[in-house]
Formats: structure tokens, sequence, C-alpha cells
């Protein structure tokens, strides 16, 4: 990956929150999701808030894996505008490892290249496996790359922006 692609900075107290959520919200028996969203600062992407999918679709989660309304994408917009914020990235989780499936790779949550996709294994029950974090980035067509699990910065989680 070249170092001009934008990383993501994540605090670890906002990643332990989205673990935490990500496990409650799935009772770890089933997906469940979020989007992360926060700010551009040059390469750099800032991550201040999590929106979780069934927060803006109650309906999201009642099958045991991620369907969000299409709807539901107005209510994100909503807080982006109203907090002057942007979608970074997307979230979810999976039972066993965090590699993309079919539909995943088909149906993007932001079919938009360069938009950033996680995925956490086993129903995020570790938040320390950073190496099991499956991160991808949307390069458009269906196409996605897999890219280098995060590295630990003073306080934060950075996903890459490094070679």
């Amino acid at each position: 990956m070249a170092n001009s692609d934008p990383e993501l900075i994540i605090t670890f107290w906002l990643w332990w929150g989205l673990f935490s959520q990500l496990r409650r919200r799935g009772r770890g028996c089933g997906e469940s999701g979020a989007f992360i969203l926060g700010r551009r600062d040059g390469a750099k992407l800032r991550a201040s808030r999590i929106l979780y999918y069934d927060d803006i679709d109650p309906n999201a989660l009642k099958t045991g894996i991620v369907r969000l309304s299409g709807s539901a994408m107005s209510a994100v917009w909503e807080v982006c505008e109203s907090e002057q914020l942007e979608v970074l990235a997307d979230v979810h989780t999976h039972s066993g490892s965090s590699e993309q499936s079919r539909s995943d790779q088909q149906y993007p949550m932001i079919a938009t290249s360069g938009h950033i996709a996680m995925i956490i294994p086993r129903f995020a029950r570790s938040m320390f496996d950073l190496s099991g974090v499956g991160h991808f980035r949307y390069r458009g067509a269906k196409k996605w790359d897999a890219m280098s699990p995060p590295s630990v910065g003073f306080f934060t989680l950075k996903f890459g922006g490094h070679s």
C-alpha cells in the first residue's frame, strides 16, 4: 500500500467502546455493526463518533446478519450534516474469521472508491487481537484491497497510511 493512502486513527477509548457495544449488540451469537464517523485532517482520518446500525435501523440485526435498510442511510447523512462529520469507515462482526464474505464484497456499505471496511472476528470477543481484524479498502467495481493489521500509536490505533 502506498504511503499516500489515508490513515484512519481511532483512540483506544473509542475502540474499546466500539468492541464492547458490538459484542453486546450481537449477544455473542449474531453480527453487529456500525459506521465510524469523524473528520479528515489531510491524509489522516480522525474518528470521533460511532453510529451503530441498530440505532438507525432497529431491524438491522434481527436475522443474525447485518441487513441495513436503504432508508436508514438518511439517518447517517443527517448525523454527518448536523455534526459536520463524514463516514470514515464501516465495521461489522463475523462469527469466525475476519475474511470478507461474498456479500461483503458484492454489496459495500459505502460504494465509493477508497472507503474502508473492517471486519471483527469471533463476534468481537477480544479487542486485543488486532492481527485478527480484517481491514479492507474499496477500489470500486466490487474490488477490494486487503490491508495490513492496524499499528499501535500513542493511545491510538492506526489503520492504513503505512507500508
